[in-house]
């Protein structure tokens, strides 16, 4: 079957998704990953919005994280307050799945504003709940196209913190979980270095080279000894993915 750089990449990121685990859910692809794999391999994952749905099985893809949707499919319904006080800075959320505008080396995400904060050129949505998100989950994937626009060597407003400017900076910045362990885009996954935390290309999609993740990253990339080349889609994941994108 053919399919899409969109639909490789979104499926290569639901695979990340274990089931029986908890998953605080932006909206976007990672919301579209996350239903993806809730469908798929892990019936049993838990899916938690910002607007306080804890558990929501939506039949079609949410519009927003207000979408009734969420609220008529939950196991739960709770505050805003709630869901941050209570579920994400105790630590009781196993992953977070957030996009970017533009990402790091280090994995800082940044969804304020492109340029000078004072005068941007761009005005971005914001933060909403991701920096509570990328400070408290137990770990947390984010799904990105790339390019040198997205992925540059440094963001223009660090609105959720990765690794900081390197190792020990999460440590001394007090936050609970471990930090961006995958970025997936449409030309492959990133993971942190162990040593540096820099963020490295350990799989490649099918079809897709290192020449042309290097190309399209703002810094100098560097490459996993043991870089992989993933699977490609399963006629049965682009199925699920291709009916859920219909029904949304």
């Amino acid at each position: 079957m053919t399919y899409t750089s969109d639909e490789m990449m979104t499926i290569a990121a639901a695979r990340e998704l274990r089931d029986g685990t908890a998953c605080f859910v932006g909206i976007g692809l990672p919301s579209t990953a996350a239903n993806l794999a809730r469908r798929t391999h892990a019936p049993g994952l838990v899916l938690v919005y910002e607007s306080g749905t804890l558990g929501a099985e939506p039949e079609r893809l949410p519009l927003s994280i207000g979408d009734g949707e969420l609220a008529e499919t939950a196991a739960a319904v709770v505050s805003v307050p709630e869901v941050f006080n209570y579920w994400v800075q105790p630590g009781r959320i196993d992953v977070g799945f957030l996009g970017a505008a533009q990402i790091d080396r280090f994995g800082n995400i940044n969804t304020t504003v492109i340029g000078g904060y004072g005068d941007p050129e761009v005005r971005l949505p914001g933060a909403g709940g991701a920096p509570e998100i990328a400070a408290h989950c137990g770990e947390v994937f984010v799904v990105v196209r790339q390019s040198p626009r997205t992925f540059v060597d440094r963001v223009d407003f660090t609105t959720s913190v990765g690794f900081g400017a390197g190792p020990g900076d999460r440590e001394r910045f007090g936050l609970r979980g471990a930090g961006p362990t995958f970025v997936v885009t449409d030309i492959g996954v990133l993971e942190p270095d162990p040593e540096t935390r820099e963020l490295t290309l350990t799989r490649l999609h099918p079809g897709s080279t290192v020449e042309r993740a290097r190309e399209a990253t703002g810094w100098d990339l560097k490459v996993s000894p043991g870089l992989r080349t993933g699977e490609p889609p399963a006629p049965d994941e682009l199925d699920a993915l291709r009916a859920l994108t219909a029904a949304g």
